[in-house]
């Protein structure tokens, strides 16, 4: 994973450089759950399959496709999904979508009868448990020889590479987004307040911004993988000399790995923005929507996110509202900067009973035509890589291509945590921004989480 770091950094930039983020709203869309699919059989009518090459098979048969509507909206999905049928009029499609999707599917992909294709994004779904529990399909050797309907090689296109689990690949990254801090560059002309660049200048301008008489600082306490993803594992990774692979151990449930003293170190700098009452008290077990109106308000400084923000809220910012971004902020002076970045990953299931039109539709999906649509109607960064020719795109995506191009810009791979691992990471760091633990008791708390999982 180290040898494809700085191509990570190239790919993710050059994906960012040329999209325009428009808007993302969150939990958007009604739901369109069908019934479970019938159990007839595809049936192919050439022996050619879409292992390799761009010819596939004539699909014919049920096809099901499972899709979270969310904060990337489902403009996306009914476009892409009615060319894929245009191409293959005589396969039946059907539509599982929705904001509630994933748990109204729960119960299906429990009991082993699934949709085919699944995109793995919003509550519910963790791929890495979904892995765990046998419930997608392995495309290791697929993806080695799989092309895109141009042509192209998917694995030289993506950005971002495929997470591997134990060396076997299961799902693939469509969507690439980089966590983060934001501000608003206007307050801060208006104020005189300088950027922050590393964390002693995040504590000098939280200080005056304090002293302005505005919160510096406010995070999702609902959902604290928001402060995780763009404070704490950047500062993590910082500790422990710009290596990631320690994310990468606390991911594979190594004990040893959550004692580090770099995680202490991580874990104190949050301590250190709560004890100078930086962090907005409203943040406790605010959702993620009303502690992004509080920040367009101007009622605190910086909040942490990802690149979809701007987007998520676009009827709701104030003319004149100028994004600011960096990726991180916990860095020492002339410390590296770490770029966390995310994903949303699609996967064929396992048990699935349309396995080659699942294929066909990963190889239609990854091409340079739905990446360039895939940003017009969802407002967010495609994996797929692009041209970075275009000039149009807003402050904030400049920002974050100018971080994610320079060379000592430390890109993070997505990693997936255990999920109930993850849960303990994110209810120990909500206690410590409120002084109910102490970073002893979150890595204790956390550690005994890790020991239960790996029974």
């Amino acid at each position: 994973m180290m040898m494809k770091k700085k191509f990570a950094a190239l790919g993710i930039a050059v994906v960012l450089a040329t999209v325009s983020l428009a808007g993302c709203g969150s939990n958007n869309g009604n739901s369109n759950a069908t019934n479970a699919p019938s159990n007839s059989a595809p049936a192919a009518e050439e022996t050619k399959t879409p292992d390799a090459g761009t010819e596939t098979t004539k699909l014919t048969g049920d096809f099901e496709i499972q899709y979270f509507v969310g904060g990337y909206g489902d403009k996306w999905w009914k476009k892409v999904i009615a060319d894929f049928q245009a191409a293959n009029p005589e396969l039946k499609i059907k539509e599982s979508a929705g904001p509630k999707i994933n748990d109204q599917n729960r119960p299906r992909w429990i009991g082993g009868n699934p949709p085919d294709f699944v995109y793995i994004d919003g509550p519910v779904l963790n791929d890495r448990q979904m892995v765990e529990d046998g419930q997608l399909e392995d495309l290791t050797e697929w993806l080695k020889e799989a092309k895109n309907v141009d042509g192209d090689l998917i694995t030289d296109i993506l950005a971002q590479p495929a997470q591997q689990f134990d060396g076997k690949v299961y799902n693939i990254p469509l969507v690439l987004n980089s966590w983060g801090v934001f501000w608003n560059k206007a307050l801060f002309k208006e104020k005189g307040w300088a950027e922050p660049t590393d964390f002693p200048s995040f504590i000098e301008i939280s200080d005056k911004i304090k002293a302005d008489g505005v919160t510096p600082f406010i995070h999702t306490g609902k959902y604290p993988y928001y402060i995780n993803g763009s404070i704490l594992y950047p500062a993590i990774v910082s500790a422990n000399n710009n290596d990631y692979t320690i994310l990468q151990d606390m991911a594979a449930n190594k004990v040893e790995a959550f004692e580090s003293p770099a995680v202490l170190t991580a874990l104190n700098k949050i301590v250190e923005l709560r004890d100078k009452g930086f962090i907005d008290k409203a943040s406790i077990q605010i959702n993620h929507t009303d502690s992004q109106m509080l920040f367009l308000q101007n009622k605190d400084a910086f909040i942490p996110n990802g690149l979809w923000l701007p987007n998520e809220m676009a009827k709701d910012v104030p003319a004149g509202f100028d994004f600011g971004f960096i990726p991180s902020v916990t860095q020492e002076a002339g410390g590296k900067v770490v770029a966390n970045t995310s994903t949303a990953t699609v996967a064929i299931a396992k048990n699935g009973k349309n396995k080659e039109a699942a294929k066909a539709f990963l190889q239609f999906i990854f091409s340079k035509e739905q990446a360039s649509q895939w940003a017009e109607l969802s407002g967010a960064p495609s994996n797929i890589k692009g041209d970075i020719s275009a000039s149009n795109a807003p402050s904030f995506v400049k920002d974050a291509a100018k971080y994610l191009t320079d060379p000592n810009t430390i890109v993070i791979p997505t990693i997936t945590y255990n999920a109930d691992v993850d849960k303990a990471m994110m209810d120990a760091t909500d206690a410590l921004t409120i002084s109910s633990i102490t970073p002893e008791e979150w890595v204790k708390r956390v550690t005994d989480a890790v020991k239960k999982a790996s029974k």
